[in-house]
């Protein structure tokens, strides 16, 4: 049996709170088969308003919640949730703001129009999930980062955060989904980044184009390790991933039955 290590998984969704991509259910299997080889594991997802509490018996965590977060002018409250998934024996904490998360409605309104604010929930949602885990007291070996919501997170980590001793050693991996958008993020986006005196705007330089490809090259540049899927991407993304440097932090990894070993060995290869 290898040495036990901590997961951290963030991602936009998981399966049954939320099922909106493919996304959903990765981040249902993996943490669950990690557990069950003895991996300790935690997962944090944001609470979008799709999310009935009522029915899957989310409840306010109060001693995490309370924090204010600073996005642009404004200081937004951090509220965090927990709910149970009994047949998996997982728990999994969801991170919510009133002006952020409570429409019903994803990262489009109902007409189908990109939130102008996704660039801030973006933010707001990778900060709450490095305060949150200080505030669990949880040092992560490993964040398994899932997709464009949480694509800012290893820049954090080594910026912002990396005076938190919780994210002395931990390594970031994040992979890549065929979830693209082809809608630009608000143009004062990297802006907003920069409120931060930890971060120095030459880290943000791949942020320019301000959309999900510049998103993807940031988390690439400050990962360990990036997972992209067999299938083809589209060109654009396709040109994004041929640019990653180092080319070993580049893994594809097929979700097919086997993926999970070769998550588990990544995992391992990453910390040793």
């Amino acid at each position: 049996m290898a040495k036990s290590f901590r997961v951290l998984y963030v991602a936009s969704e998981i399966k049954p709170f939320l099922n909106e991509t493919y996304v959903s259910e990765i981040v249902r299997k993996l943490p669950q088969e990690m557990q069950e080889k003895g991996v300790e594991i935690r997962i944090l997802v944001p609470r979008f308003g799709l999310i009935n509490e009522r029915k899957n018996r989310l409840h306010e965590v109060v001693r995490l919640s309370g924090l204010n977060i600073s996005i642009g002018d404004d200081d937004k409250p951090l509220i965090i949730k927990v709910a149970s998934i009994p047949a998996a024996k997982l728990q999994v904490y969801f991170i919510d703001n009133e002006d952020y998360f409570k429409r019903k409605t994803v990262f489009k309104n109902k007409s189908g129009k990109f939130h102008k604010d996704n660039d801030e929930r973006c933010l707001f949602f990778c900060r709450g999930v490095l305060e949150t885990v200080i505030k669990l007291g949880w040092s992560p070996d490993i964040i398994h980062c899932n997709d464009w919501m949480s694509s800012l997170i290893p820049l954090l980590i080594k910026t912002s955060f990396s005076e938190s001793h919780l994210f002395e050693n931990t390594k970031c991996i994040f992979s890549i989904y065929k979830n693209e958008f082809k809608e630009k993020l608000d143009k004062k986006f990297i802006e907003k980044i920069l409120d931060d005196e930890e971060i120095d705007e030459k880290m943000l330089s791949s942020l320019k184009t301000n959309d999900y490809n510049g998103l993807l090259s940031v988390a690439a540049e400050y990962s360990n390790a990036v997972i992209r899927p067999k299938e083809e991407l589209s060109k654009k993304v396709e040109e994004t991933i041929s640019n990653i440097s180092p080319k070993k932090k580049l893994h594809t990894i097929d979700n097919d039955e086997k993926s999970v070993e070769s998550h588990y060995k990544l995992y391992n290869e990453i910390l040793n």
